[in-house]
């Protein structure tokens, strides 16, 4: 497969808004406009990398906005230049060493679609570069300076532009050189290719592809938004796990990735975090996708004494590439001793932090046998996990 980055160019300042901050950065139903434009990509499997350019004052907020929505896929985030050529000649310049393909995109896109993504990649990889576009409907004037209507413009063969916006990278490294050297600037990256003389593809786009530029726009994403999960969102999909480790001594007892003082701890390849483990494979059993064995074998020395916590971040990574979202969980902890309430609130803090969910939605108890079978008789401690999982928005 072609190696592939995408460049989400959110430079801009988006005055037209009439916010107090650049657009991309205004929520969408709850979610930054620029997350959603990121994690169109991040979606994608076919995307490597991406590189996102933003307004130097709000580095650190990006940075932030990455972090919180496990969007792990981004690589670089590049201060923007004085136009929007000038900033993605920035992302440019960051791109990593061997990859092929470049999709530049607006961050202000928030709507666009995995699959048109796809399909702009695959014309791309075909051809060289193409762009999504739309074919125009309206009847289009020619008008004067005063108005007044000069001719009726034929639009059997006019598209009007949209992003993502694919081409070899070496193309578009002649190109933008090209314009540098001419004093040349474009209105997007497939004017500088055809300027540079390189042909450039249309795939047909998606009205609900829609740039975020008036408030009247971003009403219009709204609805739409609303509309899609309305009428795309799957069944929730619900997942169990349950997981059993022997209790015995010289080992540190771990839980919800706390270590608890305890003079037994937990036998096995990883820190044998029994509630973690229970967890995950609560995770992946929701979406179909086997255990925590069959993806961290105890026959692979890397995963030797791992921290679960680092295991549940890839699980969820997992999840989130298949488009799903921890929604809440239910896990019970079954232990004679020691006694774990007071170590409840740092478990539920590690565990929505790693999921990425609210502390609200992670619910965890414990609970004794009275000192029936292999827990009661303190032999060791087993773990129930029911989980619901949502699509993500």
């Amino acid at each position: 497969m072609t190696r592939t980055a995408a460049l989400i160019a959110a430079g801009g300042a988006g005055v037209r808004m009439g916010l107090d901050r650049p657009k991309q950065f205004a929520g969408l139903a709850g979610i930054p406009i620029l997350v959603r434009a990121i994690r169109a990509f991040q979606d994608s499997s076919a995307i490597e990398t991406i590189i996102v350019v933003v307004p130097e004052d709000f580095l650190e907020l990006t940075t932030e906005l990455v972090r919180h929505h496990r969007l792990d896929r981004v690589r670089n985030i590049v201060k923007g230049g004085a136009s929007r050529q000038e900033s993605v000649q920035a992302g440019l310049d960051k791109l990593p060493a061997g990859c092929e393909l470049v999709a530049v995109h607006d961050g202000a896109r928030p709507l666009v679609s995995t699959r048109l993504i796809e399909q702009c990649l695959r014309e791309a990889e075909r051809c060289g570069a193409a762009i999504a576009a739309l074919p125009v409907k309206d009847t289009l004037k020619s008008v004067d300076r005063d108005g007044t209507i000069r001719k009726t413009v034929d639009r059997t063969r006019l598209w009007q532009a949209q992003t993502p916006q694919v081409a070899r990278r070496d193309w578009l490294e002649q190109a933008f050189a090209k314009a540098v050297a001419d004093n040349y600037t474009g209105t997007d990256e497939a004017s500088l290719l055809e300027y540079a003389g390189f042909p450039v593809r249309v795939v047909e786009g998606s009205e609900s592809n829609i740039k975020i530029t008036r408030p009247e726009d971003l009403a219009v994403a709204e609805a739409l938004t609303m509309k899609s999960r309305l009428t795309d969102d799957p069944a929730p999909r619900i997942g169990h796990g349950y997981d059993a480790h022997r209790l015995v001594a010289g080992r540190p007892l771990i839980l919800g990735g706390v270590n608890i003082p305890h003079e037994l701890g937990l036998l096995g390849h990883s820190d044998a975090d029994v509630l973690l483990h229970a967890l995950c494979d609560a995770l992946l059993g929701a979406l179909g996708l086997g255990d925590i064995g069959r993806h961290f074998p105890d026959s692979d020395e890397q995963y030797r004494g791992i921290s679960s916590l680092v295991l549940l971040k890839e699980v969820c990574r997992m999840t989130a590439d298949r488009g799903f979202r921890l929604a809440n969980c239910d896990l019970t902890i079954i232990a004679q001793r020691p006694k774990l309430a007071s170590y409840f609130p740092e478990m539920i803090r590690n565990i929505a932090e790693t999921c990425d969910a609210e502390p609200a939605a992670i619910n965890l108890k414990a609970t004794t046998t009275e000192q029936l079978g292999f827990t009661g008789r303190e032999e060791g401690i087993a773990a129930h996990a029911v989980v619901m999982m949502k699509q993500k928005f």
